[in-house]
């Protein structure tokens, strides 16, 4: 299986477990949102938008070019802060923590 195999389907898991969880279901940021220079736009969008609308569609958008990927990605620590400061359930904040940790490292080893 290649990188980019791997990816899609860690991506795939991702979205899985944010519907499973109920924060895949969120509004469609105004187009503005998405010109932020803020890391995970924090200062436009909530992280779950972020998540749906920014990292998975970029993370698609490399698998399907088959393009190079980042030399590494750490996102993960910032989705576990955001879903504790959200007092989003400990079992669901683990499930989305897992699934991010999972794309983080596929990357990272790439």
């Amino acid at each position: 299986m290649t990188i980019h195999q791997e990816l899609e389907k860690g991506v795939e898991e991702l979205e899985a477990t944010l519907k499973a969880t109920d924060l895949w279901r969120v509004d469609t940021p105004p187009a503005a949102a998405f010109e932020s220079q803020q890391p995970f736009c924090v200062d436009t969008m909530t992280l779950p938008q972020w998540l749906r609308f920014v990292f998975a569609a970029r993370l698609y958008a490399l698998i399907d070019a088959r393009a190079p990927l980042p030399a590494k990605c750490e996102v993960a620590p910032a989705v576990a802060a955001y879903l504790q400061q959200q007092r989003v359930r400990a079992s669901d904040q683990l499930l989305v923590v897992q699934s991010v940790e999972r794309i983080d490292e596929l990357i990272s080893a790439a």
